[in-house]
């Protein structure tokens, strides 16, 4: 479930535009004003306050916000404020100029988004940067990163409920095969992960626990990198809560704050399933959320972070 509140009655888009440019002008920056209209505006009302704001007063929102806002409370607001996909496109991008770690964020956006959400980001990233995911995928990667990213980018899987039980026995007989034989990047691992729906990819690892008793996830604890990088690709296609929770956590739970990766899952799953990942982490942790990141955050970030899990009241 979602956690982005919106009010019953929203103002109009005019207005907001009005009051947007009055947190901009005068003494300082009024970002409980902000807070307050861009933290509750679904996409197609933030992508509506963008364009009408443009039309009324000549200046790009984005660059407005950019010149008036600082730190991680600048770049939180910035990639809410983005479309989902032109999102997940600047997220793509700025992944593929990063180090080796960076690589999960790629397989994040993959595995974690629909079929149709990721053909939107690879269209919105062709639209940004004049060339294709696909492209910039593989010349920033090498080996076996290479081999499982770009079939992961380029995917786009069946996207129904439908599945083949038989074909989930013969690929789960296939996974137990290369996994057992530490083959971890075998042509066949990499294909039925990069190519099956998300729900054919389910009942084989279903069948996978099954017939030979562990969980696939159980065999993937190797320490090496590229391991880890195939539990993430599993755990984002199936699993995917699970998946942001263990994201959470490595952002909130260590000495120092890794705002990049907070504000990636705030703002990227609050319209689509942030309160369930907000109850799971809590069944994990035993601690809301929303305490948590009020422990490790502060100030105008922190009021940002808290509004869209919806729990300013709290």
């Amino acid at each position: 479930m979602a956690s982005l509140t919106v009010p019953a009655e929203v103002p109009s888009v005019a207005e907001d535009c009005e009051q947007l440019r009055s947190a901009f002008k005068g003494w300082g920056t009024n970002e409980k004003l902000i807070i307050s209209i861009l933290a509750h505006r679904n996409a197609a009302q933030r992508k509506l306050i963008r364009q009408t704001y443009a039309e009324t007063f000549g200046e790009d929102l984005l660059k407005e916000l950019d010149r008036e806002l600082t730190h991680d409370f600048e770049k939180l607001v910035l990639i809410w404020t983005l479309d989902p996909s032109e999102r997940d496109a600047y997220l793509a991008k700025e992944a593929t100029k990063r180090w080796t770690k960076s690589n999960f964020v790629l397989v994040e956006i993959a595995c974690t988004r629909s079929p149709k959400e990721l053909v939107l980001a690879r269209e919105a990233y062709h639209a940004r940067n004049k060339k294709s995911l696909e492209e910039d995928v593989a010349y920033h990667t090498t080996g076996d990163h290479r081999k499982l990213l770009v079939p992961l980018v380029s995917s786009y899987r069946y996207g129904g409920d439908e599945v083949d039980l038989r074909l989930a026995k013969a690929e789960s007989k296939v996974l137990h095969e290369k996994i057992s034989d530490k083959a971890y990047s075998d042509d066949e691992v990499i294909r039925i992960l990069a190519t099956r729906s998300k729900a054919q990819l389910n009942a084989t690892l279903n069948h996978y626990k099954d017939e030979y008793g562990e969980d696939i996830l159980k065999q993937l604890e190797d320490e090496d990198e590229f391991v880890a990088l195939l539990r993430a690709t599993i755990k984002g296609l199936v699993y995917p809560e699970h998946y942001f929770v263990e994201v959470l956590r490595d952002a909130i739970n260590r000495r120092g704050t890794e705002e990049d990766h907070l504000s990636r899952v705030i703002a990227t799953r609050a319209e689509v399933d942030l309160k369930t990942i907000a109850n799971e982490y809590q069944k994990r942790d035993s601690i809301p959320l929303g305490r948590a990141i009020a422990k490790d955050t502060g100030g105008d970030y922190e009021n940002m972070l808290v509004a869209l899990l919806g729990q300013e009241e709290e």
